[in-house]
């Protein structure tokens, strides 16, 4: 059985004889009160490579944006979400909405139209604060993050980027030889964008493998989430083995991590190259998420289950902008070629043949 479900794009795994050794998992202390040993030096590392001034460490996401919304929310701000954000930013959104802030959305990746809701809420006072993600893999575009900060650098708002997807894969310089760019910094390293008016929460458990998330952005704002953050007074803190792993990964990713995205870029484009001659067009873009659009006569649970039938592991995901669920296939450094060739092949059976299944509809997410 080939897996296509892994998001560990770069194959970073860290088996414990690979981390350097710590003596407690933890030290039973919130990090308001003390920081888990070795926090502070990861995060200054992972602030210099997104291009932030400061960055801080949470044990995920979750923690992570439900702490920064209700940071934001003690502020007059007004929420513009990007319809297509992540489920876990939605969440924190949502907790900045049960504390009275007003919020609203507008269409995946229009400028213009958070723009002009922003304008039309000047005279309610306040500051803009627009919510996206830095990279979608659903329809392989980046944000137009350069826009959004505009919009908002006008009225002393905040940019709040979740960068999961890109951090790790996209960096500085993207050229049409390497369009991922260098580094692995993430979105604003792509972009080539530096400014304390944007936010970035990022999980390192995709491209770096490690369970553990980090919030970048401007000294002040970090410096101001880290002493009114309730999570690091009421959970715990990040454990030592993921604190490890995240050093670990930095290390690995300074050493290797270019001809790594390299061997990636190539094993995507081996995949595009190969579906255009069974005559499929992949979704757009050169991100390690291929995915593949339905047919009139087949929809995405059925291919998602004549491919598991043939051997292929797959997900399927919500399109963009309503475009109905999708079958994907996420390809890491982990893949061979010829990995990419069966998957294609098998792809090309399950779009002709006439295969008779017995599966439930497939999960989107």
């Amino acid at each position: 059985m080939l897996d296509f479900t892994s998001a560990l794009y770069l194959g970073l795994r860290h088996p414990s004889p690979s981390l350097r050794p710590w003596l407690e998992l933890t030290t039973g202390k919130p990090a308001a009160l003390e920081p888990p040993p070795d926090a502070g030096a990861v995060a200054r590392e992972l602030a210099k490579l997104q291009g932030c001034e400061s960055a801080t460490l949470l044990p995920s996401t979750l923690h992570l944006f439900w702490d920064l919304f209700g940071v934001l929310a003690r502020d007059q701000v007004r929420i513009y979400m990007d319809a297509g954000s992540y489920a876990i930013a939605r969440w924190g959104v949502e907790r900045a909405a049960a504390r009275g802030i007003p919020v609203y959305s507008f269409p995946h990746h229009d400028a213009a139209a958070a723009r002009e809701q922003i304008e039309r809420d000047r005279a309610s006072g306040g500051y803009p604060v627009i919510v996206a993600d830095g990279f979608c893999p659903k329809c392989g575009k980046s944000a137009p993050i350069d826009r959004y900060l505009h919009h908002v650098e006008r009225r002393n708002g905040y940019l709040v980027l979740d960068d999961t997807q890109a951090l790790g894969i996209l960096g500085a310089k993207p050229t049409a030889t390497a369009p991922y760019g260098h580094g692995g910094g993430g979105s604003l390293r792509h972009e080539g964008i530096n400014s304390p008016r944007v936010i970035v929460g990022s999980s390192l458990a995709k491209g770096f493998g490690v369970p553990v998330a980090v919030l970048a952005g401007g000294a002040t704002l970090v410096e101001r989430f880290e002493e009114q953050s309730e999570t690091r007074v009421h959970s715990s803190p990040p454990a030592a083995a993921p604190i490890r792993a995240a050093e670990r990964a930095l290390i690995v990713n300074h050493v290797d991590g270019e001809s790594w995205r390299m061997h990636l870029l190539a094993l995507v484009r081996r995949f595009h190259v190969r579906l255009r001659r069974i005559g499929i067009t992949a979704g757009r873009g050169l991100f390690p998420t291929v995915t593949i659009k339905p047919t009139r006569d087949l929809d995405a649970a059925t291919l998602q289950a004549r491919l598991l039938q043939l051997g292929i592991r797959t997900v399927a995901i919500a399109g963009c902008r309503g475009s109905g669920a999708r079958v994907a296939l996420l390809v890491t450094v982990l893949h061979a070629p010829s990995d990419i060739d069966q998957a294609v092949e098998a792809i090309g059976r399950a779009t002709s043949s006439d295969l008779v299944i017995d599966a439930a509809p497939a999960r989107v997410s």
